[in-house]
């Protein structure tokens, strides 16, 4: 998370596609921003990952 001369920049890790076993599934991070009052200005998907996955 970020502040921004008009609002935030927010990073959210979601689970998209949940799968058995758990390791299998997949998840998201998205970029969002907030502006003052916390409202959604616009959102857009930054990386799509394996649960465990490490890092690059």
């Amino acid at each position: 998370m970020r502040r921004e001369d008009d609002g935030w920049c927010v990073v959210v890790d979601v689970l998209e596609v949940p799968r058995i076993p758990d390791t299998t599934s997949l998840l998201a991070s998205y970029e969002v921003q907030l502006d003052r009052d916390g409202e959604l200005l616009q959102y857009r998907r930054v990386r799509r990952y394996r649960r465990g996955a490490a890092d690059e």
